[in-house]
Formats: structure tokens, C-alpha cells, sequence
């Protein structure tokens, strides 16, 4: 496909805005001619309707605004107060400064000696040499563990760990699964030693674009009989939230149970300022992660539940990238046109996703407090052939990561292909090491992020790590319609989608989940979108990296260094 074509395709004003732009349709003739299973299939996808005619918008809340705005003026006070602390100490004895100064090197070593990661030590090392007063006091306060940030962990693994006991593995399944694959099988021992089952029989379907997902997600909306859980990262008040919100309404008046999480953050500036009030007055329970005002002290806001799950009755679960806004179904136009991805489960995958989400609603509660998981618990026949073991972790688990380590594995374990797709690409130097190392043994390695990024600086770091990794033979091309929000990694041997961004933000800060998939049509449907993206999108070379801007140049390393702390 011509580039002309790509940023024509970027711009369109779309009349019929699901599926029937001309970059889908030429993908729907070539795999017709060649007789392969379509799954973009133009035609099925012209035929949806809970979505068409949608006119999206975006709906700013002043106090909820204000109220993120005042955090960040509370914690931008701390750190200028902190920052002047030597200049209003000037007139101090030099045995007190000397007292400082030993408490800066006591910082050092202990940042050298902490099971954390190196990023993350590096700049907080930075921070305290060169400000060898004001550096120690903001390690201290924001940088170690201990206070309100050990009491909250604490009180979320408790939860986490309760909800561990409903989880149980069928040996017989680990160990048929593991005969016949071998490779994969490594990776499937280790999730089911961190506590993620490895499940069979299930029907998976994958969305190469978010509102192809949220067609699926009202459908299962107006089916629902018992019960709905709603976990998002962002929640936009908008046509799309409208839209379910008018069924949820509905639902609730049929006896049908909403529990609706989401992270206070991500919904604080783009949705009213009683939105939890009305939600509950409607009849909903409703929780709020993590609220933002809590924690100013510590620097803990920074810590977000970044999960995306929803299921409905425990016979279907949804989760991917995307989240209840509506540039997400791309109902209006945000940084061009928005990918995202996604997975609708159906089998006995569906019971982990649902302890996930119970997981994170028990620990989003300020008591302790066990509800019947086993309530919710449905016992679905043989759905398909895919194999999942559904992954999860966050911050309280810092730094035995497990879905980092989930994510090494698969790089360090393929042998033919690996691709990924990634809005953020800020890695540590051994995940770059392990793609290194991928290429020079053979395997096709590429990675996919942004061409319009959301986040300017991020764009930066993303484009910073490119360099090391284009030198040594990795393909990296970019999203040239515009924004691509999915996360997912791609083998021979499985695939993950889910919330995951390669980042040290999702692997350290945030609670994130995921999907590990293996299965010979969901391995091909993502490879399937992978090949249309690797067509239509960018390729970047090693020699136009060299020539970037220069002020990218003078600003990137210094961005680098504190990329932890973003």
C-alpha cells in the first residue's frame, strides 16, 4: 500500500466509520484471493449496529480537573520546598551537613543493594548526587517503601491472596499441554507456579480494532441474566458510556447485579463530579481505585489500576487496551485513527478472569472484607481449542514481576518470529539484551509503536530506545494513521493481549492483566493483523533514526534517565 494511501486513510472523515475503509478492503480481497479464513471480513463488519450512528464527544469535568490540578500543585509544593532546603540551611554547623551527607551516602548504598529495578536505582542515585540534600529527603518520602505505600500493598495482597484460593489448576491439562509443547510448556510452568492456571477448551475471538470489541461488549450487555462486572483504567462520560450506560439502567431494573470499578485517576477529569453517587443512586456498587488526594504525601498516586476486564453472568469476559471512552471505539478523532485490541473469552478462562476482577474490587474496599467468590463461579462446557492462563500482577508484588518476567520468556523462547505491538517502548537493559539476542539467533523480530504519539515525551523515550535495537537488526515500523494503543506480543508458540505496555510503568506502577493464549486460529488471527499492519505502517531505519531532530538528540538522554519516574 502506497504511503499516500496510509495518511489518506488516517484522515478519512469515515460515513461509514466501522469497517469499510478502502486499507480493509484491499486486506478482505487478498486473503479472499488467496482463499485464507477473513478474518476482517468488511462485510460482517458493515452489518453491526449498536454503535453506528454514535456521534462521540468529549465531555471535560471542571472540578474534577481541579481537583487533579490541586494534587499535582500539592506535590509540585513538596518537592520546590524540598528543593530550597539547602539554601534555607546555609547558616547551619558543618557537623549537621556533614549528617546529611552521610544520610545521602546510607541512601546510595542502599538504593545500590535494593532488589529493584536498575532504572529505577540509577535515578534515584542521580537524584541524590545532584542534590546531595534535597535528594535524600525526596528518596526518602518518595523513593523507599514503608508509611501508607506498605500498608496499602499489604492490604491488596491480602485480598489478592484470598482470591488465589479459588484458583485451581488441573494437573492433568498442565501436564498434556506441556508433553505436546515442550517450548511453551516452560512458560506455562512458571505462570502456574506464580498462581496463574493454565485452562483448555476455550473459545477465544480477537478484535483488531476497539470498536469491533465494543460491538461484541453491548451485545453481551443485553444478554446478561445475573450479573455484570465493569473494570476500567479510563472512563469518559461520552456516546459510548451513554450507550451502556442506558443498558446497565436497564439491566439493574431487571435484577441484574452491576458492580462497576474503576481507577480514580483515569476518570476523575472526564466524568462529572457526583458520577459515583449517581451510579450507586441508580443502584449500582460502585468502587473507586486508589484515590488520587490519598496519597500526595508519598508520591503513591502514581500507582494506578490499569485493568480492563468485563464479564457478564461468568459465561463470557472481555479484556484488551481499550477503555470506556469513545476515541476507543473511534467515535471521534483523537491523534488520528485509534488502534486498539482486544480478546471476548468464552470457556473456563472466564472464572480467572472474574477472580481478577473480584481480586482488585476487594481490595479496592477500605475494610477487609472476603465476599463469596463461589457465587459467581459458572461451570462452562468445552468452548473451543484455545489454551489461557490469564495474567495479573501490580506494584505490591514489586520486584518479583511476574508478568515482566512472562514477557522475557516469551522473547527469550521464540525461535521463528516475535511480534509486538506498543504505545510505550522504555525497557530495561536486560529485556533489550533478551531482543538482541532473539535476532542474532534468527528469529524475525518487530516491533510496532505510534506514529502520532499521545504523550510527546513518551514519543521521545520510545524513539530514544529505538537506536541500540535498530543498530542490532530489529525491524521497529510505526503506526503511520495514527495512534496505536494495543498491547500485545506475538510467537510461534503463544501470544499475550491485554493492558500490558512495554514500559516500566505497566511492568513496576501499575496493576495490569493479560491474556496468554495458545492456539493455532487465535495465533493466526493476530498474525493476520500484524502482517495488514506491517504493510500499511512505516518502516524505520537505522539511518534515519541517526538523522532525528537535534534537539531530540540533547534531550533524550536526560529524559532517559528519570524514565522511571514518569
Amino acid at each position: 500500500m502506497e504511503k499516500k494511501m496510509v495518511v489518506d486513510y488516517a484522515h478519512e472523515k469515515w460515513e461509514k466509520k466501522f469497517g469499510t475503509d478502502a486499507a480493509y478492503e484491499k486486506w478482505d480481497k487478498k486473503n479472499k484471493s488467496k482463499g485464507t479464513d477473513n478474518y476482517f471480513d468488511t462485510e460482517s463488519r458493515a452489518k453491526k449496529s449498536y454503535l453506528k450512528g454514535l456521534k462521540g464527544r468529549v465531555q471535560n469535568n471542571l472540578s474534577g480537573l481541579l481537583r487533579v490540578v490541586v494534587t499535582a500543585l500539592i506535590v509540585l509544593l513538596q518537592i520546590l520546598l524540598i528543593l530550597i532546603l539547602p539554601f534555607l540551611l546555609r547558616s547551619i554547623t558543618v557537623y549537621f551537613y556533614f549528617i546529611l551527607e552521610l544520610c545521602s551516602i546510607i541512601a546510595i548504598v542502599t538504593l545500590v543493594n535494593k532488589k529493584q529495578s536498575p532504572s529505577f536505582r540509577i535515578a534515584w542515585i542521580s537524584i541524590v548526587l545532584l542534590l546531595p540534600i534535597s535528594g535524600f529527603v525526596l528518596y526518602y518520602l518518595w523513593g523507599r517503601e514503608g508509611g501508607k505505600k506498605k500498608q496499602l500493598d499489604e492490604h491488596i495482597l491480602r485480598q489478592i491472596s484470598y482470591g488465589q484460593n479459588f484458583l485451581i489448576q488441573d494437573g492433568k491439562i498442565a501436564e498434556e499441554y506441556v508433553e505436546k509443547h515442550p517450548v511453551a510448556g516452560r512458560m506455562v510452568k512458571y505462570m502456574i507456579s506464580e498462581g496463574f492456571p493454565l485452562t483448555a477448551g476455550n473459545d477465544v475471538k480477537y478484535y483488531p480494532m476497539g470498536e469491533d470489541a465494543f460491538e461484541d461488549i453491548i451485545g453481551a450487555l443485553e444478554q446478561a441474566k445475573e450479573y455484570i462486572f465493569i473494570d476500567f483504567f479510563i472512563v469518559a462520560e461520552g456516546a459510548l458510556w451513554d450507550q451502556i450506560h442506558k443498558i446497565l439502567k436497564r439491566k439493574l431494573e431487571e435484577g441484574v447485579e452491576v458492580k462497576f470499578l474503576y481507577d480514580d485517576f483515569g476518570a476523575a477529569i472526564r466524568t462529572q463530579k457526583f458520577f459515583k453517587q449517581i451510579l450507586e443512586h441508580e443502584g449500582m456498587e460502585v468502587r473507586v481505585f486508589n484515590p488520587i488526594h490519598k496519597y500526595t504525601g508519598e508520591l503513591y498516586m502514581n500507582y494506578r489500576s490499569h485493568q480492563k476486564i468485563l464479564v457478564v453472568d461468568g459465561e463470557v469476559g472481555f479484556t484488551g487496551g481499550f477503555n470506556l471512552a469513545d476515541e476507543y471505539a473511534n467515535l471521534i478523532e483523537r491523534f488520528g485513527v485509534w488502534k486498539d485490541t482486544g480478546v471476548r473469552l468464552k470457556g473456563e478462562a472466564v472464572w480467572n478472569l472474574t477472580v481478577v476482577f473480584l481480586q482488585m474490587w476487594e481490595a479496592s474496599a477500605f475494610e477487609k472484607e472476603h465476599i463469596d467468590y463461589l457465587r459467581y463461579k459458572k461451570l462452562p462446557d468445552k468452548a473451543g481449542d484455545t489454551y489461557c492462563q490469564v495474567i495479573a500482577d501490580g506494584p505490591a508484588f514489586n520486584p518479583n514481576n511476574s508478568i515482566e518476567s512472562v514477557y522475557n520468556q516469551m522473547i527469550t523462547f521464540a525461535d521463528e518470529y516475535l511480534y509486538i505491538t506498543t504505545p510505550y517502548l522504555v525497557l530495561e537493559d536486560y529485556m533489550q539484551q533478551s531482543l538482541i539476542e532473539a535476532v542474532h539467533r534468527g528469529v524475525d523480530v518487530r516491533i510496532l509503536t505510534p506514529y502520532i504519539p499521545d504523550k510527546k515525551y513518551a514519543k521521545l523515550l520510545t524513539n530514544y530506545n529505538y537506536g541500540i535495537l535498530l543498530r542490532e537488526g530489529i525491524r521497529i515500523y510505526e503506526y503511520t494513521p495514527g495512534f496505536i494503543h494495543a498491547k500485545q506480543i506475538l510467537s510461534e508458540n503463544a501470544a499475550i493481549v491485554g493492558t500490558i505496555n512495554m514500559d516500566y510503568r505497566s511492568f513496576y506502577l501499575h496493576y495490569e492483566n493479560g491474556v496468554w493464549m495458545s492456539g493455532k486460529k487465535i495465533q493466526e488471527d493476530i498474525r493476520q493483523d500484524f502482517a495488514y499492519l506491517f504493510e500499511t505502517c512505516e518502516e524505520i531505519s537505522y539511518e534515519s533514526w541517526k538523522h532525528r531532530p537535534r534537539r531530540w538528540k540533547l534531550i533524550q538522554p536526560i529524559l532517559n534517565l528519570f524514565s522511571t519516574l514518569f
